[in-house]
């Protein structure tokens, strides 16, 4: 397992008591000696340590934190081109026995507003999205005691069968971790099920903070660091794709956000399975812990860390906006601060809309928000091949099993 060098939580001061620093501060004296360095290597394409990384998000003012992050995206994507991709969030069930106290969306078993929602409640809601030409539906329920593999396998091979141009972008890590523990089997036997019933890609959800005094405290039932970067090693060794996120604005320090990417980072090199990275700041409105927690981050924040994220992880081919949580101005702005991808047309949404914030626009106003800010949109298949009718090379990858990752079609072979 990968470590960091990154300075530990004890050592670093809330996030709460940070204050960003000014152009002037960042372009001369003691920040501008440690800052001028690291940009060189960021310029020069090379890779930058947590430490380094740590001094960019305290130090560095968020212009030159823009040029750097944008440097980075143009070295990675020359041609004007922003991704998204026509998809819709379905949530089968409400029903979780986690208890995370950031989240508003969920019930208990037994609760009044519990659901599971009927099959033919979840295709009607796919053939909506399959009639606009959707390519994928996001599908995540929480950790219900009673629905076990074979539910979601049958529920995904029906889905297949029926919207074959649909991809199943579904159940996180955690999800797959319980689903393993109430199958009593092994985390690889759960994948390989549901694979072979037709889960095309898993979505990173559920990283949260991924270090453990964190977890500790805002999600203390659900699965540990290590747990959730090995569920993702699995689902990569056997061939699938997935992605990955940060939640942030919570008890976090500075530091521990920088460990969060460098265990992505780490295992982005041993794997090769990431598509894309999201983030998006914590929403605190209504949620049942809601009084430990800071007020709303500040657009500010996100662009920060936004922007170190496109800087930090350079083996990271694609970094996503999240204009739901932070709204379509502010998403047109991150395109200049390292992202490429504007994410999910989202024709439904009801995990962040619970807590009071979900901004979905159409596809319409998505393609004009990329258009003025400059750019191409083009849409995409859930593993970043574009399937835009406009573009004139064939999609690829088209497929899971085109978009592989390498590490594993290399194991395949031996």
């Amino acid at each position: 397992m990968s470590t960091t060098t990154t300075q530990s939580p004890s050592e670093t001061p809330p996030v709460s008591d940070w204050t960003a620093p000014m152009a002037s501060g960042s372009s001369k004296g003691p920040s501008a000696a440690r800052i001028a360095p690291i940009c060189d290597k960021v310029l020069e394409g090379q890779r930058i340590t947590p430490a380094e990384a740590l001094v960019l998000h305290d130090e560095a003012d968020l212009l030159t934190l823009g040029i750097l992050a944008d440097a980075v995206r143009q070295r990675l994507h020359p041609s004007p081109v922003v991704t998204y991709i026509v998809d819709r969030n379905v949530n089968p069930t409400n029903v979780c026995i986690t208890d995370c106290g950031f989240c508003a969306f969920y019930r208990r078993p037994g609760d009044k507003e519990a659901y599971v929602l009927s099959r033919e409640e979840i295709i009607a809601k796919v053939q909506e999205t399959a009639d606009l030409n959707g390519r994928q539906i996001l599908m995540q329920g929480g950790h219900h005691p009673r629905l076990k593999t074979d539910w979601w396998c049958e529920l995904i091979t029906d889905l297949k069968e029926r919207f074959p141009q649909v991809n199943s972008h579904a159940l996180s890590a955690p999800e797959i971790h319980h689903l393993s523990r109430i199958d009593k089997r092994p985390v690889e036997e759960v994948i390989r099920d549901l694979a072979e019933a037709g889960l095309g890609s898993v979505p990173g959800a559920g990283a949260e903070i991924l270090v453990e005094r964190v977890r500790k405290i805002i999600a203390p039932k659900k699965t540990t660091t290590d747990l959730w970067l090995d569920v993702h090693r699995k689902i990569h060794e056997a061939g699938l794709r997935s992605s990955a996120t940060m939640m942030f604005g919570h008890v976090e320090t500075s530091a521990e956000r920088v460990e969060h990417l460098m265990r992505l980072r780490d295992l982005q090199d041993e794997t090769g399975g990431f598509t894309a990275f999201a983030c998006w700041t914590m929403q605190p409105d209504g949620v049942p812990e809601q009084e430990i927690y800071p007020e709303l981050a500040t657009p500010g924040v996100y662009l920060r860390v936004q922007a170190l994220s496109r800087i930090f992880l350079d083996n990271f081919q694609n970094i996503q906006t999240s204009y739901v949580t932070q709204g379509v101005k502010m998403a047109q702005v991150t395109l200049r601060y390292g992202c490429n991808d504007f994410g999910g047309t989202m024709l439904e949404e009801n995990v962040v809309s619970a807590a009071g914030c979900c901004n979905l626009e159409s596809i319409q106003r998505i393609e004009q928000a990329i258009e003025s800010a400059g750019f191409t949109p083009r849409q995409r298949n859930s593993w970043y091949g574009i399937c835009d009718e406009r573009s004139e090379e064939p999609c690829h990858p088209a497929s899971a099993a085109e978009a592989r990752p390498q590490q594993a079609v290399e194991g395949a072979s031996r």
